[in-house]
């Protein structure tokens, strides 16, 4: 179901990159829960809360989080957040980006697993990771709908429970 409803737009966001919108995935009620079922199924028992990233990732969290009870947490864009933050900047496939987190949000010790919509070079979810682990929290693993087997995202982030649900 997924691979029939993810769009896929050429030249996005510069030319060269094959973007794989996962929008419309995320549009279908039946399509949406199959993906949150999937993506926390292997780490049941294992996490306190749900990490999202800007922003679908926010999309994801906010479902698991709901269909498991735990908390959801916020992992903003920089320049996003009102009070005292983590920063932590990355490279991107086409760019540098930095992330943040409000620093008292998650307590020391909270199990979080981190879901966003796709894993390419592996930046955005180690720079998550990273602003996590400075809070005290313990990152139980990732989760992604996609992830692009010709990029290095597994190798960056090796010695990482991964679970994605479709490659390409």
């Amino acid at each position: 179901m997924v691979e029939r409803l993810c769009a896929t737009v050429p030249d996005y966001p510069q030319v060269g990159i094959v973007f794989k919108d996962l929008t419309p995935v995320f549009a279908d009620g039946a399509a949406l829960k199959q993906v949150v079922d999937a993506i926390v199924r292997p780490f049941a028992g294992q996490f306190d809360a749900v990490a999202g990233v800007e922003a679908r990732g926010f999309l994801l969290a906010a479902a698991a989080a709901y269909a498991t009870g735990t908390g959801v947490i916020t992992i903003r864009k920089a320049g996003k957040l009102p009070r005292a933050v983590y920063s932590e900047s990355y490279a991107l496939e086409y760019g540098e980006a930095t992330l943040e987190l409000h620093r008292e949000d998650v307590p020391a010790g909270t199990r979080v697993l981190i879901l966003d919509d796709v894993l390419a070079t592996g930046g955005t979810l180690g720079a998550a990771a990273a602003l996590l682990e400075r809070t005290g929290a313990v990152v139980a693993g990732f989760g992604v709908v996609l992830e692009i087997d010709a990029l290095p995202g597994r190798v960056n982030l090796a010695g990482r429970d991964i679970v994605s649900l479709l490659h390409v």
